[in-house]
């Protein structure tokens, strides 16, 4: 049996995933100061899925990650496009934000092209259970409403994160 810090339980296989300590984001302006503080620790193949229902701020973690990767003005959300790609020098790596809300069939995923991708770019990801399993190794952000208004963030991390985490 492993040890976990304080209020950390492990999820599936203890020793490949624990699920982090929940984050109060209070506001907006929380949320995106949160995807702000991921980007010091992103790398070309990394893989973040963003869950929560409508209007939990999973784009608004997107967006300050993408601002603190150097993207000038907001981000848009990638909903109608599907992929919405980020290249040098926009920003400081690859970054392919992706939107899966109109996925209707996890076999659409192939059409898409994100597996050739992930090698040389960060893949954010919304929507993830459109494509359940798809993503088994990204660090997976869980949004849900807060009794104040506000967030609640909760990270399932994975083996391979556990040296960057917590951030």
């Amino acid at each position: 049996m492993g040890v976990y810090p304080i209020g950390s339980r492990p999820t599936g296989n203890a020793r490949a995933r624990v699920t982090a300590s929940p984050i109060h984001l209070p506001d907006a302006a929380a949320t995106e100061a949160f995807g702000a503080s991921l980007a010091a620790i992103m790398r070309p193949g990394d893989v973040v899925t963003l869950t929560g229902d409508l209007g939990m701020g999973k784009t608004s973690i997107a967006r300050g990650l993408l601002a603190a990767l150097g993207l000038a003005g907001e981000a848009p959300s990638p909903s109608f496009p599907i992929v919405q790609p980020y290249d040098p020098p926009e920003v400081t790596l690859p970054v392919l934000h992706v939107d899966l809300y109109r996925i209707e069939d996890p076999a659409e995923m192939a059409e898409l092209g994100l597996d050739e991708a992930l090698s040389d770019a960060l893949l954010i990801v919304e929507w993830p259970d459109r494509a359940p399993g798809y993503w088994p190794h990204a660090l997976s952000l869980t949004l849900t409403a807060a009794p104040d208004g506000g967030r609640i963030l909760t990270a399932d991390v994975p083996a391979s994160w556990k040296p960057r985490w917590p951030i």
